[in-house]
């Protein structure tokens, strides 16, 4: 099992999961948007936690490349507030 497929198995299809480091803009804009949608996304710093950065790298050939977000078994990297919104909307439907 993949840690996509093992993410995915473990969250309910609308919950969020936002990957971030510390200094990451694109991490702040994120959560600033999800903020104001009143998302309360479950929180991991892929530089205090090694599973969730070799999750990030399973997702992103290999980088660290943050937001990357998760929304039931879609993956967005630095996502937009409107993909976010319609991740959650397809994830709902």
């Amino acid at each position: 099992m993949t840690p996509l497929d093992r993410a995915v198995e473990e969250r309910d299809k609308t919950h969020v999961v936002l990957y971030w480091r510390p200094g990451c803009g694109f991490c702040v804009r994120l959560a600033r948007a999800l903020d104001a949608m009143d998302i309360d996304p479950e929180l991991h710093n892929i530089w205090e936690e090694p599973d969730a950065a070799e999750f990030v790298r399973s997702v992103n050939r290999g980088n660290e490349l943050v937001p990357t977000l998760v929304v039931g078994d879609a993956v967005l990297s630095n996502p937009s507030a409107d993909q976010v919104r319609a991740a959650l909307h397809a994830a709902a439907a």
